[in-house]
């Protein structure tokens, strides 16, 4: 089994933030796979489902995005995986808008709920897919810009940035 984290913040007034983009992709995840909506449990939405002909969870944390780590704690307890069959996919203003990169393991960067994530898992030793919402503007706030909703023009390349974060992720949960 592979567990996929979906990072975000919960709320409608949150669902459209750049902060939120590991939610959307957890969103397509759902419909393309048919995943169905399991009890509400380890502090998250909890959806199960296969890919490819792995079966998979994902966790949609509902705790705000700066403690995610316990929500994935909490599953990581409960499902008793290997951290190599964890894969958290979360936004990344460091990095281009619409740029995906997949790593198997490495710091949590700039990111505070990637940051909780590793303390509540005592490791940096598990695969994350950062989407990258940037670049931040030089000058601006960095909380004021990750909760901003993306442009209309950028709005309209979500759909194909979600859809490749899925198939790299099939590919990373058919290994």
């Amino acid at each position: 089994m592979k567990l996929i984290v979906c990072l975000g913040n919960p709320g409608e007034s949150y669902a459209r933030n750049r902060h939120n983009i590991g939610f959307r992709v957890g969103e397509v995840l759902c419909q393309k796979y048919h995943f169905e909506k399991g009890a509400k449990k380890h502090h998250s939405a909890v959806f199960e489902g296969v890919i490819g002909t792995q079966k998979c969870v994902l966790l949609f944390p509902q705790t705000f995005m700066n403690v995610s780590g316990s929500a994935v704690q909490s599953a990581f307890q409960f499902y008793k995986l290997p951290l190599s069959h964890i894969l958290v996919v979360y936004d990344d203003f460091d990095i281009p808008f619409g740029t995906l990169r997949f790593k198997e393991k490495g710091s949590a960067g700039t990111h505070n709920g990637m940051k909780d994530t590793v303390l509540k898992l005592g490791s940096t030793d598990f695969p994350r897919l950062r989407i990258g919402i940037g670049p931040k503007p030089p000058h601006g706030d960095t909380a004021d810009f990750v909760l901003s909703n993306f442009t209309k023009e950028e709005e309209s390349k979500l759909p194909d940035m979600c859809n490749e974060a899925s198939l790299k992720i099939y590919e990373w949960s058919s290994q």
